[in-house]
């Protein structure tokens, strides 16, 4: 469990977003906040077909021309895939507490730092750098900096994303 109270070890979540589901609003989110979340495997078949899909480069989809790279040195993970990866972390996690969002104004410095492998298992932390109300009384931005981690603890991935979130209601008279 950790501090919202959350069990990681659920099963994948459903489809999520209405405003029934929100119990975590923008007032609700401290700028210094930490998030830890998520438990996900990195598997040679999903690896296979994202790359066969999305990022078919040879160092993606063959295990000798992964070896003769030098940055890889085997079958590496798109870091496409990683990001996707780490979304579907990152979107679990907020269905678990809720918090939803009403989308996002895009991502800002991602790396990859490291090479994932199949037989990883990706984790993420995220804090929040900053949190503004928008124009719109009904919402406003939070600045999350994610960082996802291999199995070994390294990290693997940033991202810095700037996220919509649902101002609590107002009663109205």
């Amino acid at each position: 469990m950790d501090h919202w109270g959350c069990d990681r070890n659920r099963p994948l979540g459903h489809a999520f977003g209405t405003e029934s589901d929100v119990t975590i609003y923008l007032e609700d989110i401290e700028v210094g906040q930490t998030f830890s979340f998520g438990s996900y495997p990195v598997t040679r078949e999903e690896v296979l077909e994202f790359a066969s899909r999305y990022d078919p480069q040879a160092f993606h989809l063959d295990d000798e021309a992964a070896a003769d790279n030098p940055i890889f040195g085997r079958l590496a993970a798109s870091g496409w895939h990683t990001a996707a990866m780490v979304m579907r972390l990152t979107v679990d996690y907020w269905q678990e507490i809720g918090l939803t969002t009403l989308g996002a104004s895009g991502v800002d410095e991602l790396r990859w730092l490291k090479p994932v492998y199949p037989g990883d298992e990706l984790r993420a932390e995220a804090e929040v750098l900053a949190r503004r109300v928008s124009s719109r009384a009904d919402r406003g931005v939070v600045t999350f900096r994610t960082t996802a981690f291999n199995n070994h603890d390294e990290p693997v991935m940033t991202q810095v994303a700037n996220v919509f979130i649902p101002a609590r209601p107002t009663e109205s008279a």
